[in-house]
Formats: C-alpha cells, structure tokens, sequence
C-alpha cells in the first residue's frame, strides 16, 4: 500500500479517482489462471482469492470449469474459460464442441479466440460466421461470448475490421489478447476499439496487467473487465507478475 500513496501524493488530481476504482475494481477483474503447469491446489487457492477480493470471475481452462463451479457454490462470481485457446484455429466443429461442453460443465462466460488465419486471409464472412454460431450457442444458455481478436498481431485497420466482425455476428465482448502472444493489451489500441465498437459490445483488456495504476488507465480508456493473474496485487496496490 505505501507504493500506493506515493503515487497518489505525486499525482494529487486523480486521487480522488484512485480511491473510487481502489473500492470497485474487483468487479472488473476476470481472475486469471491459464498457465499450462497450474495443479488443482492452484485453483483451489485462486477460488479462495476470489471469495477473499470479490473478483467477478474466475477464468479457467476448460477442464477445470466443473470444478471451480463447485468451489464457487458459495459465491456470486462467475465461472469463464477459453475456446480455441490459445491460436485461434480449431476448426469451428471443434469450438463448438468445446463450447457446449464449457456450458454443460456450468460456464457462465466462453472467452473464443477468432480465427486469426482465417482473418489474416481476409475470410472475413468465414470468422464472422463462426463468431455468430458460438455467440447463438452461448446466448441459448444466458452465457456471454467474448471474442478474443489478439490485437498483438492486428494494425489499426484490421481491430477496425475486427471489432465490426464481432459487432455484426452478435459478440458480447471483443477482448485484446490471450497472454500467449508478443504482447498484450494496448491503451491507445482499446481506445480505438471503443470509438468502433457500439455502447451495448464490451472490452475485456488481458495481457500484462500488473499494476492498480495500469488497470486503471485500461478502465479510463474504455475497457469494463480485465483479465490478469495478478489480481490480488492489483487490489492491494502492489505490483503482481507477467504471466497471463
């Protein structure tokens, strides 16, 4: 906490803002534990973190989904996992399949990673098409989707086109990044994203968040969740770790 007030003695404008977003910023993290060697006892604390610091969600691969339901019976936060994680180019059968399955084991949110091949080969009407069977699906069981778009390897004028193809094939969210790519989330790239996205399509930021100061400037330029493993750091003011 004392990194905290350093940086709000110095920056006397906003602290008023800090201590507001200091109060509620839990719920707008998507508690983060993805990395390949995370053990049951690894969500089994990150479900005590989130009864501890009121996180919105727990965000798990889709093996664990069953489990961390069970743990958070207790809790109001949601259960999310990923689809088509971490590349984008499962066929869509298999997207599908993994969503139903993620629904049926009692996901509440799917974070789908668009096919970025596909895109990058400007099979626009292909991505659009499987980002609106997976929207339909998720949609059947009051679920959300969320809409990886990986803007690591995006220019403006492709999250242009990306975020349109999200918007016209029914997404909820269009979020920056998985964590796996070259970097993560961008704040003039997230700005961009909310000047094209309608009001009623969300941005989920990911990827490198750190920081309370970091988490906070992603909420100011338009982003409602973000998804990090360092969580419990951002809430006390700390600094927590890179790993997605």
């Amino acid at each position: 906490m004392s990194d905290y007030f350093s940086y709000s003695n110095t920056q006397s404008f906003y602290h008023p803002i800090i201590i507001l977003f200091m109060i509620n910023i839990s719920k707008y993290i998507d508690h983060t534990l993805l990395k390949p060697t995370a053990t049951e006892m690894d969500f089994r604390k990150l479900c005590e973190e989130i009864y501890q610091n009121s996180f919105y969600s727990a965000c798990v691969p889709p093996f664990y989904v069953g489990f961390v339901r069970e743990l958070l019976e207790y809790s109001d936060a949601k259960v999310c996992t990923v689809i088509g994680f971490p590349l984008g180019f499962h066929s869509t059968q298999t997207k599908i399949a993994e969503a139903q399955k993620a629904l049926s084991d009692g996901a509440d949110e799917l974070d789908m990673v668009m096919n970025i091949s596909a895109f990058k080969s400007m099979a626009y009407e292909t991505v659009k098409q499987e980002i609106k069977t997976l929207a339909e699906i998720a949609h059947e069981k009051n679920a959300l989707l969320k809409v990886i778009i990986e803007t690591a390897y995006l220019d403006n004028f492709d999250i242009r086109i990306a975020c349109g193809i999200c918007d016209e094939a029914g997404a909820d969210f269009v979020k920056t990044s998985t964590g796996f790519a070259k970097k993560g989330a961008d704040i003039e790239q997230v700005k961009l994203m909310r000047e094209v996205l309608p009001s009623n399509i969300q941005i989920k930021t990911s990827g490198g968040i750190q920081t309370f100061e970091q988490a906070l400037a992603f909420i100011e330029a338009g982003a409602t969740r973000l998804g990090t493993s360092s969580g419990v750091a951002i809430v006390s003011g700390g600094v927590g770790y890179s790993e997605y």
